[in-house]
């Protein structure tokens, strides 16, 4: 890594209110290297651990600031809270794209932006868990980050329950209807990557489809089809009756 290299990580995690003191930033440096970029290291390691790290944190988050939530509550909240597009929208206020290094093609990819910046946001997690200490204090930097995005995160969704949490709310729907849970068939469609419309889905009740959705991830596609099904399900027209013949 080059002195400027350095310079400029030690600055990007001084915005983000950390204090890299004389650690080895080499973590940080390959979880902010796409794969794209075509160079001998890469995030994907890192951005595997940084997956389960950041679902650690965020359960410790919710044990710590809201222990009067329900264990299904906690679910539900910390599955907002770890999701690609809140993952893409952390990247994008903390201006993660100025330190990330990518390859021509995903640079000039407008679609694949907002993939870009999850995959980094998670696999930088994983680094600063790496840098410092693993399990001896890994996640205090990860939390130091992340906890005032998560609360004003977690505030946002007790205003709006629904808000990008449509599968839960389908489901709570279904259920007080007495329909059983929702069933949902994704495949996959393109190869592309960042190509918003890559997974398609399709949500059925009783048999009855009654939504479809794309997006760029299979988890993306299942949230747009279940918004699509809560709409048609809260306008009384549309509304479908239970019992009523499949729609293929």
């Amino acid at each position: 890594m080059t002195p400027d290299r350095r310079a400029q990580l030690i600055a990007f995690l001084e915005s983000l209110g950390l204090d890299p003191g004389g650690r080895d930033l080499a973590p940080v440096n390959e979880a902010l290297t796409h794969t794209s970029a075509g160079l001998a290291i890469n995030h994907e390691r890192l951005e595997f651990l940084g997956d389960a790290v950041l679902r650690l944190a965020a359960s410790e988050f919710l044990q710590r600031h809201h222990p009067e939530q329900s264990v299904g509550q906690r679910a539900a909240l910390r599955a907002q809270l770890v999701s690609d597009r809140w993952l893409a929208e952390l990247g994008l206020q903390c201006g993660i794209a100025k330190v990330l290094t990518i390859g021509a093609m995903a640079a000039g990819d407008r679609t694949g932006r907002a993939t870009l910046r999850a995959e980094a946001c998670e696999a930088l997690i994983g680094a600063l868990y790496d840098c410092w200490g693993g399990a001896n204090g890994g996640l205090a930097p990860v939390h130091l980050w992340l906890t005032p995005h998560w609360h004003r995160a977690a505030a946002t969704f007790a205003a709006n329950p629904d808000l990008h949490n449509w599968k839960s709310a389908l489901q709570e729907w279904s259920q007080g209807e007495g329909r059983g849970l929702p069933d949902y068939s994704s495949r996959e469609v393109s190869t592309t990557h960042g190509d918003p419309r890559r997974f398609h889905c399709s949500v059925a009740v009783e048999q009855q489809t009654l939504g479809e959705g794309w997006g760029r991830s299979r988890r993306q596609a299942e949230q747009e089809a279940a918004r699509m099904a809560l709409e048609r399900c809260r306008t009384p027209e549309l509304s479908p009756a239970p019992g009523s013949p499949g729609e293929r």
